[in-house]
């Protein structure tokens, strides 16, 4: 069986990737969610989140005893060492998690999409035979974090944690602007997936 493809799906906060996830679904690729690994592996009995209350104390944790996340982001985005310490705790188990997935459904000739929000800024290079970038402009992610529930402060706190857009626009092979209605963002998608599997196959 023909090795299946690897794709990258990444891009800025609130820009439509999952909802572009959800498209090449539709189309045949198996997606997961760096996010959604994530929460996983946070969940009260795993490993990870003995580390994370321990780092960062009982406050974090919520009446059901998980993690309570929002209460967990709005702690480590005002404060960058912070941020950058649960990162280090959870990027690396993911990684591995997500390499594991795409090496084993790659095998069976599976085409894969990983949705990772810092693709670029852990330096994830590999194993990619292409990588996506889901792009908007500035002023609709704000709309769209504050109908989130976010405020002004909140949401120009999670933009500045990441690259700007301009640089994961450049580092990507290939790049959808989220800037207009769902069928657009729809049309846009399968145009871009019908050049992977074409120029990647």
């Amino acid at each position: 069986m023909k090795k299946g493809l690897s794709i990258g799906l990444t891009g800025g906060i609130a820009c439509g990737k999952s909802e572009v996830g959800r498209i090449l679904e539709r189309e045949g690729a198996l997606v997961r969610d760096a996010d959604a690994v994530a929460h996983g592996l946070i969940r009260r009995g795993k490993p990870l989140y003995a580390e994370i209350v321990t780092r960062f104390g009982t406050k974090i944790v919520g009446s059901d005893g998980e993690i309570d996340r929002p209460a967990l982001g709005r702690r480590v985005f005002e404060n960058e060492a912070e941020r950058k310490t649960l990162e280090s705790l959870i990027h690396p188990a993911v990684i591995d998690s997500l390499r594991e997935w795409i090496a084993g459904e790659t095998a069976k000739g599976w085409t894969t999409v990983a949705i990772v929000p810092l693709l670029f800024e852990v330096g994830w290079t590999e194993p990619w035979d292409a990588v996506i970038c889901v792009a908007s402009p500035e002023n609709l992610v704000m709309e769209r974090l504050m109908r989130r529930g976010l405020s002004e402060v909140e949401a120009r706190a999670r933009i500045s944690a990441q690259l700007p857009m301009e640089e994961k626009i450049r580092k990507a092979e290939y790049v959808i602007h989220n800037n207009g209605s769902m069928a657009s963002l729809e049309e846009k998608t399968r145009e871009v997936w019908r050049k992977i599997v074409r120029e990647e196959r």
